[in-house]
């Protein structure tokens, strides 16, 4: 049972379906399937064939049914990024951005982006939202304007001091249009960069290109904020060198004054004011790696990024599903600060119908994507997933003792069938899979800090 023992702890219901299923025919490949899903919580169970024919011949070079497999299917990874939904495919996840990150940083000719985008400059920046009401918090003189000086993981930190002041429609609406105030950044700072390099954009685009890698994280009091990998190359992207005036000096000042520019109007609707929409003034710029006297690693901000790229609004103890009804909620215990944040979201959604607040609410607001990258910034998830798939064919096929299947010139057909029969696990299967889920990423963890030492070692030889 995937080399753990069955808990005392675990319910009659589930020990039951968990010796059902350790006993059941094909147990073997069943535990096959889920750990080439990685563990997945909620695989989606397929069931069809496929078969690869010769394109000129006719003939069958490969083909597969899951009328052999356990149960009659085939059980693939959720994918789901959320680490509150499924564990195991968010911790995939992060890790396609940490490499996708870190190739932006330091190159990865793997993904196509040369090493030489190091000696590019690059900065790490932090984009956060205004203030809407003071909040109980941890300042450095430890003390809060409450007067209390409240202890790391208190449930008060990021709530309202006053809730009947604090500004929960806008705090809202904020979040709600984050994308496009991160959107109108992007514009500003090309304009920016151009003003300050002394040429017109259209000249910008000839010499020096801006690219650009950022996730969003909610604050504990509910608000979006953005962090970013922002990094300056030649006009063809990564392969190119950038002019001598791009330096990390105008790129942080680029920043910071197109932070301050960007303004998004939202008109008045119903009882609810017009409002601008802008960044709070808490703008962070540094410098990444590979530069004299620079702290701040590539590893280290690949990392930091990759942790929030499978977090929601799970700070704010929301829900992480869409809420049908407020009524819902009745039947969650939610923060007082989280429930007026949502209710705002239900309370706006008539008067801003094009927003979809109440369809977001369970986001407080927030409709855009945590993850997004430039075109040239580096490779792509899906081209990350190809690869994993790729290999994952290859590997079938050995085990199989079918030959490699080389396609380069479009010879093969490929006929395909899959039909849905429905998605997740049995109380058993939980167990086990959660269990399968933890001994693959104890044993990653072990072979990368293999790594890891084996490199510090041959550092140290090679001085």
């Amino acid at each position: 049972m995937a080399g753990a023992a069955v808990s005392l702890g675990t319910d009659p219901i589930t020990l039951a379906d968990l010796l059902r299923v350790a006993n059941s025919p094909g147990f073997d490949r069943w535990q096959e399937q889920v750990r080439r899903t990685g563990g997945c919580a909620h695989p989606i169970r397929l069931q069809g064939q496929t078969v690869t024919r010769d394109r000129a011949t006719g003939d069958v070079l490969y083909s597969y049914s899951t009328e052999g497999e356990p149960g009659g299917m085939l059980r693939v990874a959720c994918g789901n990024r959320r680490a509150s939904r499924c564990p195991a495919c968010a911790w995939t996840y992060a890790g396609d951005v940490y490499h996708l990150i870190r190739a932006g940083i330091t190159g990865d000719s793997r993904m196509g982006v040369p090493g030489k985008i190091r000696q590019h400059p690059g900065v790490f920046t932090t984009l956060t939202a205004p203030s809407f009401g003071p909040v109980h918090n941890r300042p450095a003189s430890g003390r809060c304007r409450c007067g209390a000086q409240h202890a790391d993981g208190d449930p008060a930190l990021g709530t309202a001091l006053d809730p009947e002041r604090y500004d929960y429609a806008g705090a809202v609406l904020w979040n709600n249009h984050a994308g496009d105030l991160w959107r109108r950044f992007t514009i500003y700072l090309r304009r920016e960069v151009a003003a300050r390099a002394g040429v017109t954009q259209a000249a910008l685009k000839e010499a020096c290109r801006v690219s650009f890698g950022k996730v969003a994280e909610f604050q504990k009091r509910g608000a979006v904020h953005f962090h970013a990998v922002v990094r300056l190359d030649g006009p063809d992207g990564p392969d190119t060198s950038p002019p001598a005036w791009a330096t990390v000096a105008l790129l942080d000042d680029s920043i910071r004054s197109a932070a301050a520019k960007v303004a998004v109007p939202v008109a008045a609707a119903g009882d609810f004011p017009a409002r601008v929409l802008r960044w709070g003034t808490q703008v962070d710029v540094q410098a990444i790696g590979g530069l004299e006297g620079v702290e701040l690693t590539d590893g280290a901000v690949a990392s930091y990024v990759a942790k929030y790229a499978t977090k929601a609004a799970e700070t704010t103890e929301t829900v992480d599903r869409r809420i049908g009804e407020l009524s819902e909620l009745d039947k969650v215990a939610l923060p007082a600060h989280t429930r007026r944040l949502i209710g705002a979201c239900w309370e706006m959604d008539d008067a801003y119908p094009e927003r979809l607040l109440a369809r977001w609410s369970h986001m407080l607001g927030f409709r855009g994507h945590f993850m997004t990258k430039s075109r040239a910034y580096s490779s792509t998830l899906s081209e990350r997933r190809q690869v994993r798939a790729d290999y994952r064919a290859r590997q079938e096929r050995r085990e199989r003792g079918l030959p490699e299947v080389d396609d380069s010139e479009g010879s093969m057909l490929v006929l395909a069938h899959w039909t849905y029969a429905g998605q997740g696990h049995t109380p058993g299967e939980s167990w086990l899979a959660a269990n399968i889920a933890r001994e693959l990423h104890a044993n990653r963890e072990t072979a990368r800090d293999a790594r890891a030492d084996l490199e510090d070692q041959e550092g140290e030889e090679w001085q």
